[in-house]
């Protein structure tokens, strides 16, 4: 989502004028929607000297059983609390319920900023 900074007027009604322009790292981005499919991957400079991989379509996933952590693969995406839409889209973000080889999990990272999905078994 680009930052689209604050209001250009007062309480009052009255102008704000910007004291200075925005700085590269205010600036922000469209969303990486991470779908379910063939592993695709994309390499975005961050603040500082820092790089973050944004996965754009992955099928697998490290899903932590208690102890044990295993890679499954991602069969479809059950439920999505952050948008209703992401289901039927295949949208994996976290806090995502996915159906897996493993059995249904929950997502605890964050696909888009991370480029790799991890999530944990739920009882149902």
């Amino acid at each position: 989502m680009q930052d689209q900074g604050p209001s250009r007027r007062k309480r009052t009604g009255g102008r704000l004028v910007r004291s200075q322009k925005k700085k590269r790292h205010q600036l922000g981005n469209e969303p990486t929607e991470t779908t379910v499919g063939e592993p695709r991957f994309r390499v975005v400079d961050a603040r500082g000297d820092n790089r973050k991989i944004r996965a754009l379509s992955t099928n697998t996933a490290q899903v932590a059983d208690g102890e044990e952590t295993v890679e499954a693969e991602i069969e479809d995406v059950s439920e999505n609390p952050a948008n209703v839409n992401y289901v039927r889209r295949n949208i994996i973000t976290k806090g995502a319920v996915i159906e897996t080889s493993a059995g249904t999990a929950r997502v605890t990272s964050r696909p888009g900023q991370t480029g790799q999905v991890s999530a944990v078994v739920i009882e149902e």
